[in-house]
């Protein structure tokens, strides 16, 4: 099947549900799709770069992974029947 094909019954799926919405809610619909054409696809893109670095640390993964096992509290208390 090719994406031609995927991407019409995806749409028509689509608009099977949307038939019964009010009149409001269908022009509240177009108005929101309107605006997400209306918006750069870089932003989209520039999202999850943005991200990348956030975690910024001089230690090695292992120094790393020793400080979070020595922080560890296990405080179980079981109590006996």
């Amino acid at each position: 099947m090719q994406t031609i094909d995927i991407n019409k019954r995806i749409v028509e799926s689509y608009l099977e549900l949307l038939n019964n919405l009010s009149p409001n809610s269908k022009l509240d619909l177009i108005s929101g799709l309107s605006a997400s054409l209306k918006t750069s696809k870089k932003a989209k893109a520039n999202s999850l770069k943005s991200l990348a670095g956030d975690f910024i640390n001089e230690k090695s993964a292992e120094e790393v992974i020793s400080d979070l096992k020595q922080a560890r509290n296990f405080n179980r208390n079981t109590e006996s029947f």
